[in-house]
């Protein structure tokens, strides 16, 4: 996972205020950037860290994009989830967080302008599409990693934002809750890529490239000023 340096970008680390809760957000705003991805992750494993960090990088360098990326869980809510993951399966409470964040973004003057769209990856996946159908008109693009979907089928059929399911080819009980869910989400705007070889974590050699590629190309498309057709993207296989 290369990373190449970045000119012209502001990084930030924020103060969220939501109710009576403080979340911190690591904010990177490119000079040249139209839409911003926020990462709705619910734990803080280095793996995970490291993981949303390599492609929030990817979607700043390929996409012109900012990107927010935040836990949504307080530490000591963090501190209660590790034992008990009561919070991290609570659908309702994440994508209560994921609404309050999105309308900080919306209210904040360096992000207040630009389209804004949802990156998540297993529980985070699914308070993401449940998180987008209560703000139906600000939320411009998602895309889920692993998804778990199935936490949140009640609503997907009330999903109007155009939505990319990226799963491996080797995750078969997540492939058949992400193909359940494609043909759920109200969008037409929707699609399933599997990348061949893959598993659950893509730790494959080149597997998180891709999904990197496949995300770029999806917000670049989705969360420019312009409002372009449907997108359909082709997975690579790895090598």
């Amino acid at each position: 996972m290369n990373k190449t340096p970045l000119s012209n970008v502001e990084e930030q680390i924020v103060i969220l205020e939501l109710d009576r809760i403080h979340l911190t957000g690591e904010l990177v705003l490119p000079t040249d950037a139209e839409g911003i991805v926020l990462f709705t992750h619910s734990g803080s494993s280095s793996r995970y860290s490291s993981y949303n960090h390599y492609l929030a990088h990817v979607l700043r360098q390929e996409g012109r994009l900012a990107t927010l990326l935040v836990d949504l869980l307080t530490k000591e809510e963090e501190a209660i989830d590790q034992r008990t993951k009561h919070f991290r399966c609570d659908m309702a409470f994440l994508a209560a967080r994921i609404v309050g964040i999105t309308d900080w973004l919306l209210e904040n003057p360096t992000t207040h302008n630009l389209n804004v769209g949802y990156f998540g990856a297993d529980t985070g996946s699914g308070a993401a599409l449940l998180a987008a159908t209560t703000r139906p008109m600000a939320v411009r693009a998602i895309v889920s990693r692993s998804g778990q979907t199935d936490l949140v089928s009640t609503a997907l059929s009330c999903v109007q934002t155009p939505t990319l399911l990226i799963v491996g080819e080797n995750d078969l009980p997540i492939i058949a809750m992400n193909e359940d869910a494609i043909a759920q989400i109200a969008t037409q705007h929707k699609q399933l890529e599997v990348i061949p070889g893959a598993t659950h974590q893509f730790g494959e050699s080149g597997a998180m490239e891709e999904v990197g590629r496949l995300a770029s190309q999806w917000f670049k498309h989705y969360l420019s000023s312009l409002a372009p057709r449907d997108l359909h993207l082709h997975s690579m296989s790895l090598r």
